[in-house]
């Protein structure tokens, strides 16, 4: 049932971002824009009036490149040269993410929409800062902390009637068939630090994890006119012919780009979904797991009894992380 659902979706169309989600006089910031998904989405805000775009990357050789596509592909008028800018980030490199969450809270006026797109899917087990196997050092342990280093200038917009701020996570279709077997392990993430825990599974558990975290995160941060607390959506983009496999043995590159080619969404396409979700605002998607533009169910796991404790220890146990990273750092929410 899970893969009918899936497929009817890869087939459903995804509307064009129109004026009607404009992005006008905005900050929006969007991690691992120098190619696929968020170079599409990027280029969708900036299309769409935002008046600073921010290619978060790993390089800046290839965010210039990129910035240098969006302004070819857009008119002077819609993209003065200005509009589009590249800061490097580092996700594996926990000072590195520090350090730019500094910069951001020092060089930004405002910061309205924040897309965390980047990700990477490895075959081998390596290890990045902290120890952790980098698929888990990146998707999971680098976004939240990004996330929570980004929370408070998210916070000053509408504190200063510049309406809601929105936070994206992108998850992934593969959430559906994660089968996590780290939650069996006293440590979730001292089991993630072991080798003989990889497996083919590592993937699409980062991206589980992403859904259970973001929506915590939401749920930590209820929306009321009391608080500036920002709208918090978790996206699917659907399957896409992205570069996500790129580091995949030959025969997993050749078996997904198969999969991709009869039914894969461009990545164009895809970044529909990241944009319908930073344009979308109050209750209806915070909190909520998007898929094809509209608001949708996670997977079976996520909405049960067993996935909701997982989600509370996972919580826990990466708040633990992130506050050995950067004390004070988790303080942001409740």
């Amino acid at each position: 049932m899970v893969i009918t659902h899936l497929l009817h979706q890869q087939f459903l169309p995804l509307p064009l971002p129109s004026s009607t989600s404009s992005f006008a006089g905005q900050t929006i910031l969007v991690t691992g824009a120098n190619s696929g998904l968020g170079l599409e989405a990027s280029r969708h805000f900036v299309r769409l009036g935002a008046a600073r775009v921010i290619l978060a990357c790993r390089s800046l050789a290839s965010g210039e490149a990129a910035r240098r596509d969006i302004l070819q592909s857009t008119t002077t008028t819609l993209a003065p040269k200005g509009v589009v800018e590249v800061w490097e980030v580092d996700l594996a490199k926990f000072d590195s993410v520090n350090r730019f969450c500094q910069r951001v809270r020092e060089e930004l006026e405002r910061l309205d929409v924040v897309v965390m797109n980047a990700g990477v899917a490895v075959p081998e087990f390596e290890t990045v800062d902290g120890g952790f196997e980098r698929q888990v050092g990146v998707n999971v342990v680098g976004t939240f902390l990004m996330a929570l280093g980004l929370l408070g200038k998210l916070r000053e917009g509408k504190r200063e009637g510049k309406g809601e701020g929105r936070m994206v996570f992108v998850a992934s279709d593969g959430h559906h068939f994660a089968r996590f077997p780290e939650r069996h392990h006293p440590s979730i993430f001292a089991a993630f630090k072991d080798p003989s825990t990889m497996s083919d599974d590592r993937y699409n558990t980062t991206k589980l994890l992403v859904v259970l975290l973001a929506r915590e995160l939401a749920a930590r941060l209820p929306l009321s006119p009391q608080n500036n607390n920002p709208i918090v959506s978790v996206v699917t983009p659907g399957f896409c012919k992205s570069r996500i496999s790129r580091n995949l043995p030959l025969a997993g590159r050749l078996g997904v780009g198969a999969f991709l080619a009869v039914i894969g969404r461009t990545t164009e396409v895809g970044s529909r979904t990241l944009v319908a979700a930073a344009a979308a605002g109050g209750r209806d998607t915070h909190g909520r797991y998007m898929e094809s533009c509209r608001v949708g169910e996670p997977s079976v796991f996520v909405r049960s009894e067993e996935g909701g404790e997982a989600q509370k220890r996972v919580w826990g146990e990466l708040m633990e992380v992130l506050e050995g990273i950067e004390s004070g750092v988790t303080g942001v929410v409740g």
